[in-house]
């Protein structure tokens, strides 16, 4: 997780510590294990493979055979409505945005080193999952899948929420969908008077020691919000944008 939050502060790729990091992730990550198959559907904490190849990818570590094996992964166990789950009940059978949300991150970053088009392709269905929700709609209810959901968490580990469903989208070059329009709205209700934004949810770790003393994340989030925004054709405050 050190490793994951210092790529996102944007470490160099000759940073040591970063590849060090990486490389003992790999050890463990890549080892060869049996694949755990229930009903017909691999069961797999996704997230963990998402971020590991997200991280390495970023760090230039992309013709690693170890980070080809996470693709592999990744690509074999993708369920079919796009996305990835780790639970074991034979009975399940949509996958967990929370499972689902780093591989896009991950896949969206090896494509862009190696124009691996496999690994472009899976990322774009994991999108459309999420994009079928509207990022955090119940397809029973309409109403939030659930109220954590609805704030902004930094850093959020492998849990989902609808800030980071936009960042994934936005990466798949898909923020100007109008499914993605709900969401954008409400990331702008978040937008603080000052015109900046920060973290409201729960904190996940509980470590009393992390990479960086976050805070409540201000400027990170604020630096993030601002890239999607002109990306969509849809800014609650503005009406539609011409970007």
């Amino acid at each position: 997780m050190a490793a994951a939050a210092l790529v996102e502060l944007g470490v160099p790729r000759t940073s040591l510590e970063a590849n060090r990091a990486a490389d003992h992730v790999l050890e463990w990550i890549a080892a060869p294990a049996e694949a755990l198959v229930i009903a017909g559907r691999e069961r797999r904490h996704a997230s963990m493979e998402g971020n590991a190849l997200a991280v390495c990818s970023r760090l230039g570590k992309h013709r690693d055979r170890r980070v080809r094996h996470l693709v592999e992964v990744l690509l074999r166990s993708q369920w079919p409505d796009g996305g990835w789950n780790c639970d074991r009940n034979p009975k399940a059978t949509h996958s967990s945005f929370h499972e689902s949300l780093a591989p896009i991150w991950g896949l969206v970053e090896y494509h862009r080193e190696t124009g691996h088009q496999g690994a472009w392709d899976a990322a774009q269905a994991a999108g459309a999952l999420l994009l079928q929700h509207e990022l955090f709609k119940s397809s029973r209810t309409g109403g939030p899948i659930h109220p954590e959901w609805m704030h902004i968490h930094w850093p959020h580990y492998w849990h989902y929420d609808f800030f980071h469903g936009l960042r994934a989208v936005a990466m798949l070059g898909r923020a100007k969908d109008p499914r993605a329009a709900a969401a954008l709205e409400h990331l702008e209700k978040l937008r603080r008077p000052d015109g900046t934004w920060r973290a409201t949810g729960r904190r996940y770790w509980t470590r009393t020691t992390e990479a960086v003393e976050w805070g409540d994340a201000s400027a990170v989030i604020t630096a993030a919000a601002e890239r999607i925004r002109p990306m969509s054709r849809y800014v609650a405050t503005r009406g539609p944008s011409n970007l």
